[in-house]
């Protein structure tokens, strides 16, 4: 028993180290975006991240002073996008884009995506969950 003891606390102790980084790597969506700053962008996809615990991708889109702006778009996880019928080449380089979601709190270009239309009119849906 008190091996056990042990051992849980070694894991926990770990855990709020931040000694296992995705332990510390999620946060709410609250955290970061806000519902009050909805924004959709119209863009080129330039790049495409399938990680955890957030997939990201990458938009070029044009700013309001007529210069190329690269936006970070977050999405759920790569699981959650697949269950939602997603794969890995749903949104690839090079696709043109309408990304509809929530701005960051606190920097200027990023943003949590909740739904991506596609030039030939298909949409994916994201399954953020913002609450």
């Amino acid at each position: 028993m008190r091996k056990r003891f042990a051992a849980a606390t070694a894991v926990s102790l770990m855990c709020s180290a931040g000694s296992l980084p995705e332990a510390d790597a999620h946060h709410a969506f609250a955290a970061e975006f806000s519902r009050d700053l909805p924004i959709e962008v119209t863009g080129t996809v330039s790049k495409v991240e399938w990680m955890n615990p957030h997939a990201r991708f990458y938009i070029e889109a044009t700013g309001e002073d007529g210069e190329t702006v690269l936006w970070n778009f977050e999405l759920t996880s790569p699981n959650v996008l697949m269950r939602r019928g997603w794969k890995r080449d749903s949104l690839k380089p090079g696709d043109k884009v309408i990304v509809s979601g929530w701005r960051a709190r606190n920097a200027p270009h990023v943003g949590n995506a909740g739904k991506v239309m596609l030039e030939d009119g298909r949409e994916l849906f994201t399954g953020t969950v913002t609450d």
